[in-house]
């Protein structure tokens, strides 16, 4: 099914993440709006690319409009396409900022979608929550998940506050598991390893435990414990890494640290 003309706002990595997933399922002719140089790459046959608003085409009518820029920009960029209000959805996936704030810079007949997905989208593995806004019809929320679905997972709510802790679980959380794979592959080369065979091991064991977990039915605890044989290595690793002020309260204070700042976004 050919993906219905889109306005892009914001070519970065998520924004090109978005487009390249709509181009495998056949991107109508479409717009994206970015200043930096490198966004021309972008350009095609399906997509023209513009440096700013007002070189967009009066004529040009997306059934879609993707805010992919930083929610600290969101106060002057999102007025300069206010015009589509009432004729297009919105969909930001902008973190932090919401619906209301949103609406106050894109008119009150402005339909908004939510929505918070994470870098995996780069190969098309990606997790997102979306939350639809007043106004919302059941059309431009398909429109919205399959702009979505592109790009891996969705999932949605309809209470915006839970955005919040997304953005903390699965939006930061590709971070916390490149750190892994990061002091993984320091320590082994610390340990003795060749830096080469260091880095091999860190990242395969990181990225084949998550295909296991992913394609197992099995709870990720359960997976845990088979792993762990009593008295063995990895149960001497995790009596660290499991103590009461290590990897469990760590976690609880990173997931809120980000949770808090999600909602200190919303300006």
């Amino acid at each position: 099914m050919t993906i219905q003309s889109i306005l892009l706002v914001g070519c970065g990595r998520m924004g090109g993440a978005m487009l390249a997933g709509w181009r495998e399922r056949s991107l109508a002719a479409s717009i994206a709006v970015d200043p930096a140089p490198e966004a021309e790459q972008n350009a095609g046959a399906d997509l023209r690319v513009v440096a700013n608003a007002s070189a967009i085409p009066e004529s040009f009518s997306p059934a879609a409009v993707v805010l992919a820029v930083k929610p600290q920009n969101a106060a002057e960029t999102l007025p300069l396409h206010a015009r589509y209000a009432g004729r297009a959805v919105f969909l930001s996936i902008m973190a932090g900022r919401t619906i209301t704030g949103m609406q106050a810079l894109l008119g009150p007949s402005a339909a908004i979608v939510r929505a918070m997905p994470n870098t995996p989208a780069a190969v098309r593995q990606g997790v997102t929550v979306a939350c639809p806004g007043t106004g919302v019809t059941p059309a431009q929320r398909d429109l919205c998940d399959a702009l979505l679905q592109a790009i891996g997972k969705v999932a949605w709510v309809t209470d915006e506050a839970l955005l919040d802790p997304v953005t903390a679980v699965s939006g930061s959380g590709p971070a916390y598991v490149f750190l892994l794979a990061e002091l993984m592959e320091q320590e082994a080369i610390r340990q003795g390893l060749p830096a080469d065979l260091a880095r091999l091991l860190a990242r395969q064991t990181v990225a084949g435990s998550g295909t296991l977990l992913a394609t197992s039915a099995e709870e990720s605890t359960a997976l845990r414990v088979a792993v762990t044989s009593p008295g063995g290595t990895t149960k001497a690793a995790l009596d660290v890494l499991m103590a009461p002020d290590a990897w469990p309260a760590l976690m609880e204070k990173a997931i809120a640290a980000a949770t808090i700042r999600s909602r200190e976004l919303a300006g």
